[in-house]
């Protein structure tokens, strides 16, 4: 879709209303309502599916295997629960549709309040994602270049993601959500091959000798803290949420065929795909390491070298699609921002300024906080685990009123109660750890 007539956006003759209009169709998420179901799938799959995936067997090492498995099976089934919540909430109100995670909040806590509430924790699951995805992205990209070239002298990991940042600074000035459909599917169909070889090529070398599956940790105290990280660590592996209504706001809706249809289609099959690659990694790269799998099991694959190589490069693939999908929303409420409250007009210079800026920005703070498992551990559960686990339930309790004590209304609170110790314990593991690392950390090494 065309961007909007700027001259015609700024003269005095347009309307309120047909103002309105214009900046919608020129935001990024409203500039395009053309997706198909299987647009919401590939969508939901690569913003779910990412850097958290590679972080599962240690977290697995962490917790255990009673402990791991039940987590890992809870948290698939309250995200999934939570995210039809949203998709029924979306146009819940006849001849309107809550095109943004926001704009639920604010119909349901109120103008200023619903965006006090879910703005910090949207922009820090969004930002929060883009970062980690820069630190997977330069990794990867540096494992690919270490296992091809042996005997190369050895670049900074911080090079490497100025490298992988590159990628991003090309496709973040596609204009809209559905003009990244292809950088989208790509990344889906990445994540579901690399998660592949990553359990493949771990089963592959069998248990290793001396495998131990005893807690990871060197004291009763590491082992809590650990614990605690491991739960964000697995919150972030059901980041999408943060995009889900956004997602669904580029589907065309009637009356007749409201856009719930397709996009729940869509989430189910993202949802099959997430079991596909999330459980088999989590599981067997535990198996076969026990409590010595590194914080990234791509990374502590070594042989067959080809294979790994090819692991890696699709991930960057993928983290490049991911990073877009969650940027894509970040733009939208940034350019919003600008436009409504700054009164910038909206032109193709302001978007070009304000993206370069928020990759450079992203790129920056990943090259100063590079602590990959620590750093997800933070996110999840201080920020993912609002989004994902227990606000949807909040806000479908205030707007449905459920009978206490029906199904529905305990359902709602046990995930409720389970996201909000969730979100209270991880980050105290996460911070404890990330402020372990820093003293060791050198800077642009």
């Amino acid at each position: 879709m065309a961007l909007v007539d700027e001259k015609a956006m700024n003269t005095a003759d347009v309307t309120a209303e047909e103002r309105v209009k214009q900046l919608e169709n020129w935001l990024p998420i409203t500039g395009s309502r053309k997706a198909k179901w299987w647009y919401s799938a590939f969508h939901n799959h690569t913003a779910m599916v990412g850097a958290g995936v590679l972080s599962l067997p240690i977290a697995m090492a962490r917790m255990g295997w009673g402990p791991g498995v039940v987590v890992l099976i809870l948290s698939w089934l309250i995200t999934l629960f939570t995210l039809w919540q949203m998709v029924e909430m979306h146009e819940m109100v006849p001849g309107k549709r809550f095109d943004r995670y926001h704009e639920l909040g604010q119909h349901v806590f109120g103008e200023k309040l619903g965006l006090y509430i879910v703005v910090p924790q949207q922009l820090m699951v969004q930002v929060g994602t883009c970062i980690a995805y820069m630190i997977t992205g330069g990794h990867s990209m540096q494992k690919v270049h270490d296992t091809l070239c042996t005997n190369c002298p050895a670049f900074r990991s911080s090079w490497w993601i100025v490298i992988f940042a590159a990628f991003n600074f090309l496709l973040c000035h596609l204009p809209n959500f559905n003009s990244i459909s292809a950088v989208s599917f790509s990344a889906c169909v990445m994540s579901i091959l690399y998660s592949t070889i990553a359990w493949g090529a771990s089963l592959g070398r069998g248990v290793q000798s001396g495998v131990s599956y005893a807690i990871k940790a060197n004291s009763p105290a590491d082992a809590t803290f650990n614990f605690f990280t491991s739960l964000g660590d697995i919150a972030f592996a059901y980041a999408g949420h943060s995009v889900a209504l956004e997602i669904q706001a580029t589907i065309p809706s009637t009356p007749e065929k409201p856009s719930k249809g397709p996009m729940w289609k869509g989430v189910i099959w993202a949802y099959i795909g997430v079991f596909i690659c999330y459980f088999p990694v989590a599981l067997l790269g535990y198996y076969v390491f026990g409590n010595s799998v590194a914080d990234n099991v791509l990374v502590g694959l070594e042989h067959p070298r080809w294979l790994i190589v090819v692991a890696n490069i699709f991930v960057v693939i993928h983290v490049v699609g991911g990073y877009q999908v969650y940027a894509m929303a970040v733009f939208d409420i940034l350019e919003t921002f600008l436009v409504v409250k700054l009164k910038f007009p909206p032109s193709s210079l302001l978007r070009f300024v304000t993206r370069t800026l928020f990759v450079v920005l992203t790129m920056m703070v990943a090259i100063v906080i590079p602590f990959f498992s620590s750093l997800l551990g933070f996110l999840g559960g201080f920020a993912f685990a609002p989004s994902s686990y227990f606000l949807p339930c909040v806000m479908w309790l205030k707007l449905y009123k459920p009978k206490p004590f029906s199904l529905s209304w305990t359902v709602n609170w046990a995930c409720i109660v389970l996201g909000f110790l969730l979100m209270t314990l991880s980050p105290i593991g996460a911070l404890r750890n990330i402020i372990l690392s820093a003293k060791d950390y050198k800077f642009f090494s």
